[in-house]
């Protein structure tokens, strides 16, 4: 039996899990009025802790049709300057409950189209965020960027407020592929742009592609594949496209019928992962490729890799503050998520009130699956005995709440003195080893393909 037969027995090829950027996943978090249990949680961070700020901008000059995000289109700047307005509103409220004293360790501007801002509102938004809390020694600021909406004065003004790190989207080069997905992007733009961040001295350069995209074949996705290489890019993620028209309504825009089967899709993720791995990038978790000068390739080879929102991260705060309609906060006690709709968001604010619309409490069940999980996503690996030492469980207990993963995967794996490792062809089925694992129900086609 070959792999390919083996992952399709395994049932890979029909599965559908959560990605597992958080546990539980957000779709089981629940509604109503939190803001007063937010405000608890900031009161508790430790003095002198290490804390995370995510500002999501959910704007965009066009509405690409393959993305799942909370965006909303337009096509003058108008909204823009109110909105930043309200970020240092949030900023403010955020200041009347956490400790003066932590310091901020990674900053993640996202969206949307962060690159949307004009450089004198950029400006403002280094200045509120370098004015909050004294910043790490080691901060790294990362900035998505998309090359149809940047400049020069946008990069440098980027540069000005301190990013360090700035992550492409390309998705894919080919032109039929592109207008299939509503995105029209040159390879020469990107290029250019590539060009303007090494003059600015941004020192690390992430792209993520997409496979999976209607009409990508293993030719077309290998030549994306190599013009991302001939940027030297230092990370990249290469994605699973989910194609989810019932949360995403855009995506009903995608011709369905063109999209690649599931044994096509790891045709196309094996010729991509070989492409990288030929190039001298090293194999990160699931789906991500990076030099190894960098950052995160050094932290997985030592442990310390982490999965949130934004995917891998060797971001070690334990807590993250997410600003702006629909950003997400974590912090050890459980999740926080703003409210999605920007008008409903906006008036929270102005009446002074802290925007929470939906979060989730972690009971020290909760905790343990969330830690094995996120140790199976990053190390495909479950140290038992330390997690029953973390966690103040048993082993025994431990062993049963695995059974079931054990069982199904058993020739996907090894067991030696109570550690869990998956063989290195099973990153793969990382995901169904980790929904094994999830205490929590999942709808009924709700979330996106495994593979």
């Amino acid at each position: 039996m070959n792999s390919s037969d083996r992952l399709r027995e395994l049932g890979l090829f029909d599965a559908r899990a959560p990605r597992y950027t958080s546990y539980p996943p957000a779709n089981h978090f629940q509604t109503g009025g939190f803001g007063n249990q937010t405000a608890q949680w900031l009161r508790t961070v430790p003095a002198g802790g290490r804390v995370s700020l995510y500002l999501h901008v959910p704007y965009c000059r066009r509405l690409c049709w393959f993305c799942a995000c909370r965006t909303q289109g337009t096509a003058t700047d108008r909204p823009l300057v109110p909105y930043v307005k309200l970020l240092k509103q949030e900023l403010a409220l955020i200041d009347q409950h956490l400790p003066q004293d932590v310091v901020i360790s990674q900053i993640h501007l996202g969206g949307g189209t962060p690159t949307i801002l004009p450089p004198h509102l950029i400006a403002e938004v280094g200045k509120m965020v370098n004015t909050f809390r004294p910043l790490a020694d080691d901060l790294e600021f990362s900035v998505e960027i998309d090359p149809t909406e940047v400049d020069q004065d946008r990069i440098d003004a980027l540069a000005a407020i301190g990013m360090t790190r700035a992550s492409i989207g390309v998705q894919d080069f080919d032109p039929i592929v592109q207008k299939s997905i509503g995105r029209d992007q040159s390879f020469d733009q990107t290029r250019d742009v590539v060009a303007m961040l090494r003059r600015a001295r941004v020192h690390s350069v992430n792209m993520d592609i997409l496979y999976g995209l209607p009409f990508q074949t293993k030719e077309r996705i290998s030549d994306s594949v190599q013009r991302v290489l001939s940027l030297n890019p230092d990370r990249v993620a290469l994605y699973g496209y989910a194609h989810v028209p019932w949360m995403a309504k855009r995506q009903a825009l995608i011709p369905a019928d063109a999209l690649p089967d599931a044994e096509t899709r790891l045709v196309l993720f094996d010729t991509a992962r070989e492409l990288f791995m030929w190039d001298g990038y090293k194999e990160i978790g699931i789906d991500h490729y990076a030099r190894p000068s960098d950052s995160l390739y050094k932290a997985a080879q030592q442990g310390r890799m982490h999965r949130n929102f934004q995917g891998y991260t060797d971001d070690t705060a334990p807590v993250l503050i997410g600003l702006g309609a629909s950003a997400i906060s974590r912090f050890p006690q459980g999740f926080a998520q703003n409210e999605s709709a920007s008008s409903k968001y906006a008036t929270m604010i102005e009446n002074g009130q802290i925007a929470t619309a939906r979060a989730h409490a972690m009971t020290d069940d909760d905790l343990l699956r969330s830690d094995m999980i996120e140790r199976l996503m990053c190390d495909f690996r479950l140290d038992l005995n330390m997690l029953a030492s973390t966690h103040g469980r048993s082993v025994e207990d431990l062993l049963q709440m695995t059974s079931a993963m054990r069982t199904q995967f058993h020739d996907q794996m090894t067991m030696r003195d109570n550690i869990i490792q998956l063989n290195d062809h099973a990153r793969l089925i990382a995901r169904l080893c980790a929904q094994k694992i999830d205490a929590y129900s999942m709808p009924e086609g709700r979330h996106s393909r495994a593979l």
